[in-house]
């Protein structure tokens, strides 16, 4: 089964917008459009729901049942429980709140595991607890490949550790780590795991549940969505940290690790991601529950990216000018791809703007991986980075532009 492109681009009102006609986009690792779905609800809520929901009046009732829809068929169609599943502001503010979390259940001489493959998201808020005591280990890339080893976690792994925090693939490597290989390892020296999703949801959601990790935080505005970071915790570790939320929200999981109010449009909005996956679904027939029709819509929408994304890297690896980062192949990588050039990123992204591109520069908060593979952060790279609506035309025009500024 082949993804219906054509059909894709028609559920985002981007692809009809006069503004942008003419240019290719390919910025999507720092947000990705908004799909039809998500933004009539976003524009429902404001117009119809913007009240106190839960409360026992028309609108209010409405607007909680919207907010409740979004978390239960998410977390449905990643294999998880609905009371699993939580929103914040942002991912980075979600893993401050963890953070905190750790440091007051963790004991004196308690290690923590951190990569330096990471954004800093999913690797700053850990680290700080070094201040507070507790040992953070490092779990180092390849300078060369970018690469982690898991053999290299055995190493680091002991019954000291309490949490191993990897992502599921870098913004800037892009290479797909093998979460369910590494989970496994973590679990059996008696660690927990967080798993970033940032960079690889926008390709997919996962299956966190066939997985395995403790946790998996994403960010639903480069996954089609609002401006939320949703946070799946699964219940045995989230009933184990202390409560983070209002003392009286202590004994609802979905609200233990959110301190303040909760934006309840984009959380109602999120729903939005759910129809559009279940369009796809419907349109190219993949029948199942919320899990087997996310699987499917999944599948497809990787399979189309690999096809995409493989001439990309062909032309770049072969290119003397320009180190590519990260795989070579395809189907190890994420449709995000990094080189380093012998100017600024942010330079080369102006020239491309020019010829209709639109893509990125500079160190998308990845300086950790960029210094370990001994690029210049002054300079940083040059991003490309698509998704599942891009098209083979988008491509061609892309590497027409590099030909002419590389």
């Amino acid at each position: 089964m082949i993804l219906d492109n054509e059909f894709v681009r028609a559920q985002f009102p981007a692809f009809a917008e006069p503004s942008l006609a003419g240019q290719a986009f390919f910025e999507n690792a720092g947000g990705s459009y908004a799909c039809a779905p998500v933004i009539a609800r976003l524009e429902r809520y404001y117009r119809q729901r913007k009240v106190q929901p839960y409360g026992p009046y028309e609108a209010s009732r409405l607007a909680g049942e919207e907010m409740d829809e979004a978390r239960a068929r998410l977390a449905a169609m990643m294999g998880v429980a609905t009371d699993e599943v939580s929103f914040g502001p942002s991912t980075t503010q979600n893993t401050y709140v963890l953070a905190q979390a750790f440091r007051q259940w963790m004991q004196p001489g308690d290690a923590i595991i951190v990569t330096n493959q990471d954004h800093e998201a999913n690797s700053g808020p850990w680290r700080r607890l070094a201040d507070e005591g507790f040992e953070v280990r490092e779990w180092r890339i390849d300078p060369e490949s970018g690469l982690l080893d898991p053999a290299d976690l055995e190493n680091l792994l002991d019954e000291r550790v309490r949490l191993v925090c990897f992502p599921h693939c870098s913004n800037v490597v892009g290479a797909i780590n093998p979460v369910v290989e590494i989970t496994a390892l973590a679990h059996a020296a008696g660690a927990f795991v967080c798993v970033d999703g940032v960079s690889y949801a926008p390709h997919g959601l996962p299956d966190v549940g066939g997985m395995g990790p403790d946790i998996y935080l994403f960010s639903a505005y480069k996954t089609y969505g609002p401006h939320q970071g949703i946070m799946v915790m699964r219940r045995e570790l989230g009933n184990l940290l202390p409560n983070q939320a209002h003392y009286f929200n202590a004994d609802t999981l979905y609200k233990r690790f959110t301190p303040a109010g909760p934006d309840h449009a984009q959380i109602a909005a999120s729903a939005g991601v759910a129809d559009y996956i279940d369009a796809l679904a419907a349109h190219h027939g993949v029948e199942g529950d919320a899990g087997a029709r996310n699987a499917g819509v999944h599948d497809l929408m990787r399979a189309h990216e690999v096809a995409l994304l493989q001439p990309l890297l062909d032309y770049l690896k072969d290119r003397n000018s320009v180190r590519l980062i990260g795989p070579t192949d395809a189907a190890a990588k994420a449709p995000t791809v990094a080189v380093a050039l012998n100017r600024p990123g942010a330079g080369a992204a102006a020239d491309l703007a020019a010829r209709g591109i639109m893509a990125g520069g500079g160190d998308f908060y990845a300086v950790r991986p960029l210094q370990a593979m001994g690029v210049d952060t002054d300079k940083g790279v040059l991003r490309l980075s698509f998704v599942h609506y891009t098209s083979r035309p988008e491509v061609d025009k892309l590497l027409s532009a590099l030909d002419d500024i590389l």
